[in-house]
């Protein structure tokens, strides 16, 4: 028996990617035969990471089992029932098309590939059974027609890698001891509509004009494929007056830098509307770094009693709850607490023994469990 990954794409270093690759580390630790296959491999990845599934693959046994990672629209929706396996399909979500209407008319497209490709993989009863990084996700899935059994399973995440030293001269150039003074603002993500950059920027526009004027906010992402939303976002911040001292967009960085981001931060603000998980909220926990997060989506479910949920953006209360946990040490210490706690739940070990102990199910109850 071998379990094989597919994906459409295995991205370098994005949230679907690193789960890929995190759980194949974790089959292999618990004996299982498993190789991962996509039809675009990223080149930074290292060699022999994953296989291209378009020149090729073994041929698949009934006993095999196929663990598909659904997050967009792809042939591999439809050709999946091909393959005489079981299957498991991860649920990572798609963000819905609307968001990128004016801004990428092929990710509108490819969005909308992407839910009909769920829905026919719900009608034609291709999936045996459905992981979902959130119970956010697993409510999509039983309202786009899944009848097959359907768990939760957060995000793989190995903390280790954060653990490789950050860059030095972002927090050289950021700390007070090279005379910097301001206040860090940071969010991370890739800049995209569905994330709602904007709101943070007008929040942040407000922070700096009538709380703290030695603040900075920090966008830490990348704008591929969003260059229309990323100039909007610049338009405006320089409609608002800030400077591209005040707001800051780091375009794509390398991993040590973006730690860097984490360390110098004061506060992550995130303002998004669609999340199926959000990793960068389980970061900013891991570095101590106080989280205040709009009541939306899976990030409710992700920060736990951890944070601060927002149900509203009202620039001037948003504000004062900045500036309220930044000047109130207790209050500070005790967000920051509770983030520790809820950063307990994503272990490593903990979400690797319960992948392990839902795959056994699963194969267990299918009939067979080689590995």
């Amino acid at each position: 028996m071998r379990i094989i990954q597919f994906l459409p794409t295995l991205a370098f270093g994005d949230a679907v990617g690193n789960d890929t690759i995190a759980l194949q580390k974790a089959m292999r630790e618990l004996g299982y035969e498993t190789r991962i296959y996509a039809e675009a491999v990223d080149q930074r990845l290292p060699k022999n990471t994953a296989q291209d599934l378009c020149s090729g693959m073994p041929e698949l046994e009934p006993s095999d089992v196929i663990l598909y990672h659904m997050s967009t629209g792809s042939k591999l929706n439809y050709s999946l029932e091909n393959y005489p396996c079981r299957k498991i399909m991860i649920y990572h979500n798609i963000t819905p098309p609307h968001f990128f209407q004016g801004y990428n008319p092929d990710a509108q497209t490819n969005a909308q590939y992407g839910l009909d490709g769920l829905r026919h993989l719900a009608k034609s009863g291709t999936i045996d059974y459905c992981l979902a990084d959130s119970g956010f996700n697993a409510q999509e899935l039983r309202d786009a027609g899944f009848t097959c059994p359907i768990d939760v399973r957060p995000i793989l995440i190995p903390f280790q890698d954060y653990e490789t030293k950050p860059d030095a001269g972002i927090i050289r150039k950021y700390s007070e001891s090279s005379g910097d003074h301001r206040q860090n603002l940071i969010f991370v993500g890739r800049i995209a509509p569905n994330k709602k950059q904007e709101d943070i920027i007008k929040i942040f526009a407000y922070y700096k004009n009538y709380v703290n004027p030695e603040s900075r906010l920090i966008f830490v992402g990348n704008p591929g494929g969003m260059e229309k939303y990323y100039q909007r976002l610049k338009n405006y911040a320089g409609a608002l007056e800030l400077t591209p001292e005040d707001v800051i967009f780091t375009g794509h960085i390398k991993f040590p830098e973006i730690l860097a981001y984490y360390q110098i931060a004061d506060v992550f603000l995130c303002m998004s509307e669609h999340e199926g998980f959000c990793v960068p909220l389980v970061e900013a926990m891991y570095f101590n770094v106080p989280v205040i997060a709009y009541n939306s989506c899976a990030v409710p479910e992700t920060l736990g009693a951890g944070g601060c949920i927002v149900d509203s953006k009202n620039p001037a209360e948003i504000s004062l709850l900045i500036r309220e946990i930044l000047s109130n040490p207790a209050l500070k210490q005790r967000i920051i607490q509770n983030q520790r706690e809820r950063l307990k739940d994503f272990q490593y070990q903990k979400i690797k023994n319960l992948f392990a102990g839902q795959l056994g199910a699963f194969l267990n109850l299918t009939g067979e469990n080689k590995k």
